[in-house]
């Protein structure tokens, strides 16, 4: 048998790489800023970020980029500090972003939908020393400040990039509206476009290698407490290019739309730092609702979609849908919940384009699987592992004997976009990294002809509009509570979000609680996505001989019940 042959045999998924999608890419050892750097050399009047119809150019971004940079120079942030960015999909987002790694400081990407309790914890456990939030957020901020590392807040608002006559107009209503705020005077808390005026285009000259570490990404996790997950500029990098190489066809005149959000590893891999390595146009979209993507689509025309199931769905119940013209799009890439059949098959009947499903984990930076743009799509397949990414499918009990194709088992994962570590977190490494593979805790299967389907999630991850939620995080809050003995938080089905949250509570003896009073209790303390939407009262949980609640046994409970209504 040829070695050829051998190799094709144990990774059967080559045979299906559309043409000129290679086995491995030879990476170019260039990190983001430079990226970048490259493409403002290359496309110095292109269109780089539009927000709402004003425009920036790579030109404009890079210097904005140094300006910032230089700025955090100034605030004292050396390689290696960590930087917290508190924003949805605006271009000082970007600009920080860039900024941040210019310099060799950790970028911090935080969700604006977060409570204090969520916030204070990721900026205590990164060491945060400089924030960049929005007006909207900021009061918060100054009040938590005291309770963590940060000395400096830089705050940006919706009106500071807006097109004419959108920017006359905002400071008018945009207070009426709920779109802007007065933030208090208080001691280092700066504007942030009179500070990028005053600032110099002079950032200090910083090395930057595969190796050194460019962000925290914190990610949930079943034990109740977000880890920081350790991703280097080499893992961010080579990421970008094994996307970039799964799509041949794409040049760089495709213009991205920008409305995952780019503080979740998904939308910042596969929306700006793609858009950026490859010189595309960005259209941000920062409140990714069906009325907000439908406007950016018919205005601004992108070619390249990646959205969440959920967004996809939005589109096509609009009312008028019908009259909406969506052909611009060219490829779209879908992530972090199953597509329908039926969605699949309207979006691309009404576009033209092509819909790939994927999957990644924010352990990876975070993309692995997809199926092929051009070639054989599997239906509920994440499809195909990326170039230069091995897998295996190993026995859940031992960890380490792999299974048959189409057998379940633990999927494995193994590559140069694999976090480092978690931060602080030796255990937890030791617990998802071992002899160089990443144990994602996914229960997969893989074909005949080397297909992925995901068919489990053995952390309980429960996935509502494309956020993904822990049901440890829910569990703590209940667990604090005074009149509550024991909790368990399961997934439920949710007709527009794909999974909603139902909480199953005992009381402790002699009290008593509604179903209301139990959802408010999550008020103030998680994001309100994660809020159960139905509670149930039991007296006790069902659980194993050692006293571990069985999850899998209230969730079958639930099916049969719901399967009779």
């Amino acid at each position: 048998m040829s070695t050829a042959t051998q190799k094709v045999e144990k990774k059967p998924w080559l045979r299906q790489y559309q043409e000129g999608v290679p086995e491995n890419v030879e990476f170019e050892k260039i990190c983001l800023p430079d990226h970048l750097n490259r493409s403002a050399k290359r496309f110095p009047d292109k269109m780089a970020l539009s927000f709402q119809g004003y425009q920036i150019t790579y030109s404009q971004l890079n210097e904005m980029v140094n300006r910032f940079a230089s700025h955090l120079h100034a605030f004292g942030v050396k390689k290696g500090d960590a930087v917290a960015i508190l924003l949805p999909n605006l271009i000082p987002l970007v600009v920080a972003y860039y900024a941040t790694l210019r310099i060799g400081a950790v970028g911090v990407m935080n969700n604006p939908l977060y409570s204090d309790r969520e916030l204070e914890h990721q900026f205590n456990d990164s060491g945060s020393k400089v924030l960049i939030t929005l007006d909207l957020l900021a009061n918060r901020m100054i009040d938590l400040r005291p309770k963590t590392k940060i000395r400096q807040i830089v705050v940006t608002t919706l009106g500071d990039y807006l097109p004419f006559p959108k920017n006359l107009l905002f400071p008018l209503v945009a207070k009426k509206k709920g779109l802007a705020a007065t933030v208090r005077q208080d001691e280092e808390v700066y504007p942030w476009k009179s500070l990028l005026a005053k600032t110099a285009a002079a950032p200090p000259d910083v090395e930057l290698g595969f190796d050194d570490v460019a962000i925290y990404q914190y990610t949930g996790g079943t034990t109740g407490v977000s880890k920081g997950v350790i991703l280097t500029h080499g893992n961010l990098s080579v990421n970008v290019q094994q996307v970039m190489a799964w799509f041949p066809g794409f040049g760089s005149d495709e213009i991205m739309l920008g409305a995952l959000p780019f503080f979740h590893v998904f939308g910042l891999t596969a929306c700006m730092n793609l858009a950026v390595a490859q010189g595309w146009g960005n259209v941000l979209v920062p409140k990714p609702q069906p009325a907000q993507l439908i406007e950016a689509i018919t205005k601004f025309k992108p070619t390249f979609v990646p959205l969440v199931p959920t967004m996809y769905i939005g589109i096509l119940q609009d009312p008028d849908i019908d009259k909406i013209d969506l052909s611009s799009i060219k490829g779209c890439f879908s992530g972090s919940a199953p597509l329908p059949v039926e969605v699949i098959k309207e979006f691309e009947k009404r576009t033209g384009a092509v819909i790939v499903e994927g999957f990644g984990l924010t352990e990876s930076s975070p993309v692995t699987h997809t199926n092929p743009f051009e070639g054989l799509r599997k239906i509920g397949s994440i499809g195909l592992p990326l170039s230069n990414t091995d897998c295996r499918i190993v026995d859940v009990e031992d960890g380490v004997t792999d299974v048959s194709p189409g057998q379940p088992g633990e999927l494995l994962i193994k590559g140069p976009q694999v976090m480092k570590g978690y931060l602080h977190r030796p255990d937890a490494t030791a617990d998802t990294l071992k002899d160089g593979w990443l144990y994602t805790g996914d229960i997969a299967t893989m074909d005949e002809d080397g297909y992925f389907f995901i068919v489990d999630r053995k952390k309980d991850m429960i996935i509502s509009g494309g956020y993904n939620i822990y049901p440890r995080d829910i569990e703590e809050v209940y667990f604090e509570h005074p009149k509550v003995l024991e909790c368990s938080a399961i997934s439920i089905p949710h007709p527009s979000r794909g999974e909603a949250v139902k909480v199953f509570i005992v009381l402790k003896p002699g009290e008593t609680a509604t179903e209301e009073e139990m959802i408010n209790a999550c008020q103030d303390k998680l994001a309100k996505y994660k809020w159960p939407t139905e509670v149930e009262f039991r007296t006790e949980l069902p659980k194993t001989n050692v006293g571990k609640v069985l999850k899998k046994e209230l969730r079958s409970e639930e099916m049969k019940k719901r399967s009779k209504e």
